[in-house]
């Protein structure tokens, strides 16, 4: 696939670029500071932006308004940001108008080489990738006052990991159950979040808003 990428430290961006070109995905701009970003962005036309939250000029938000500004302008292209904390307010705005094709992980997950690859191409392929840290904070944080309260721990593993972008099939691999089982407790979680006359699979986007937008 062909990407854009956006971070600030000379190291960590010459080494993504390195990471993605080694698994065959050509990085057609590297840029250093969210207006770089947003320009390749126009030149190129790119699969996949990769970038961090916290860039030049301001050190605060930038990167995290370009992409804003990016799935705004260009639809079609998929958005995974890096960031260095679970910030709940940008993976809230992130996701709050479309959630297809956008994920949101830790740098840390990019030392996990498999982890952040595997992202990357659910991003790509129109799906969303969480972070299980960021997955694990929101739903820790919101449980005690909303609709979350009412979901077991296992419900609460499944939604955990449906937050992550996995099916169903994945999730019972994961958690060595059959799918059947899973499939259950999906639509368990859809009723207990007062989602069960939503069709389609936008109630998994929903089931994570629930907790995101808290």
């Amino acid at each position: 696939m062909r990407v854009v990428l956006a971070e600030d430290s000379t190291l960590l961006r010459e080494g993504l670029a390195r990471l993605l070109a080694d698994e065959g995905h050509q990085v057609v701009a590297a840029a250093a500071d969210a207006e770089q970003l947003v320009t390749a962005v126009e030149q190129h036309r790119p699969d996949v932006v990769v970038t961090d939250v916290r860039m030049p000029p301001t050190h605060t938000d930038d990167g995290l308004r370009a992409a804003l500004e990016i799935r705004r302008r260009w639809p079609e292209i998929a958005v995974l940001v890096l960031s260095q904390y679970v910030e709940r307010r940008y993976a809230a705005k992130l996701l709050a108008d479309r959630s297809e094709g956008v994920g949101y992980v830790l740098k840390d997950r990019v030392a996990q080489v498999e982890d952040f690859l595997d992202a990357l191409d659910r991003v790509a392929a129109g799906s969303t990738a969480l972070d299980p840290e960021v997955v694990r904070q929101l739903i820790s944080a919101t449980s005690h006052s909303d609709p979350l309260s009412r979901l077991t721990p296992r419900e609460r593993d499944v939604l955990h990991h449906m937050a992550q972008g996995h099916t169903n099939a994945a999730i019972a691999q994961r958690l060595h159950v059959s799918q059947s089982a899973i499939e259950k407790h999906v639509n368990t979680i859809f009723d207990k979040l007062d989602l069960t006359h939503t069709t389609g699979y936008s109630r998994r986007i929903l089931a994570i808003l629930r907790y995101l937008g808290s």
